[in-house]
């Protein structure tokens, strides 16, 4: 199989700045808050009327919790309406590490818990909500669990609230989110009926070492399986966008290799990283009415490695550029 598209990324550190995004839900002010840590604490059954009211985003330090370190969760419940737009759960900055569940289901964390810490205060929390998850007729419950260890503790900045891309096309299949991580290669990786339960979670787009303390030096893999939407049978074609990875990449959709990237330069004279993956599909591998694979071999030069910058997702040939310039704006 061969790429489909070159897409060389000349202005990089414009396209990495803020996105043209259009908030649905404004979240900030009053969350029930509580300390402690408790798994059922995640489900939308749970009653939290007796839960501390607390104003997000602020230090928990400004919000009469002065000197608390260590577990703490948030709850809220919000209502959605409208169209079909995919939307995003932006929560600014969370001190230290942070798992966030909407309607009960991990949509994303940020950082380790103990007893392998590892801080992600510096790190803008961007998180899909699939569409699945969504109940667009009544409430959304969202729970955030966070740990701190010092100085400031919990969803402390940042412009809360619940966006979508002002252009991104209502028919893509979003893939953002998380996926099954190892590090290492076995050809084996690739096919659809591996059992892959036993990897670690990663959140993409995202580099190795941003969002989990994970030493990957060489080579990795990433997996996601999901069912296709029946709209997208309709389309003429159907191309895997796979934002842009760092260094190389080889991918397979259901266990067939649809496009690989690699200039075979070397560290600090390959332009990979910098080439927006946009594979072609073929309709004969694709399982319309079961559990499809897509599975993503990395190789890394050194410094910084991953899928570390969308979009990703199944969206028709004649809409992909559209994709592409909505993570740009």
């Amino acid at each position: 199989m061969k790429l489909l598209i070159t897409y060389l990324i000349l202005a990089l550190p414009g396209l990495l700045g803020a996105q043209d995004m259009r908030r649905v839900k404004d979240l900030r002010g009053h969350w029930k808050f509580s300390i402690g840590d408790e798994e059922e604490w995640k489900s939308p059954s749970y009653d939290d009327g007796d839960w501390e009211d607390i104003f997000v985003p602020s230090p928990w330090e400004n919000e009469g919790f002065s000197g608390f370190d260590g577990y703490a969760w948030y709850r809220k419940t919000v209502t959605l309406s409208g169209s079909d737009e995919h939307l995003y759960l932006m929560l600014g900055y969370i001190d230290d590490v942070d798992q966030v569940y909407f309607n009960g289901q991990l949509i994303g964390f940020s950082g380790s818990f103990p007893p392998h810490f590892y801080t992600a205060y510096n790190s803008m929390r961007k998180y899909y909500i699939p569409k699945g998850l969504i109940n667009r007729n009544g409430e959304n419950t969202i729970a955030v669990r966070v740990y701190d260890t010092v100085l400031d503790g919990g969803i402390i900045k940042g412009d809360i609230g619940i966006y979508t891309h002002r252009e991104e096309p209502k028919d893509a299949l979003m893939l953002e989110g998380l996926w099954k991580f190892r590090e290492g290669t076995n050809q084996w990786w690739k096919e659809v009926e591996y059992d892959d339960h036993h990897w670690n979670d990663i959140l993409i787009p995202g580099f190795w070492r941003s969002l989990k303390e994970i030493d990957v030096r060489g080579e990795a893999w990433y997996r996601k399986s999901f069912n296709m939407p029946p709209d997208l049978r309709n389309a003429d074609e159907l191309v895997l966008v796979m934002g842009l990875i760092d260094d190389f990449d080889e991918t397979y959709f259901n266990g067939v290799l649809v496009g690989s990237t690699n200039d075979h330069k070397s560290f600090g004279q390959s332009n990979s990283w910098r080439t927006y993956r946009v594979y072609h599909i073929p309709e004969s591998i694709i399982d319309w009415s079961g559990i499809n694979t897509v599975a993503v071999h990395v190789s890394d030069l050194g410094g910084n490695a991953g899928i570390y910058h969308g979009p990703l997702a199944v969206v028709p040939y004649n809409q992909y550029k559209q994709l592409i310039r909505s993570s740009e704006e």
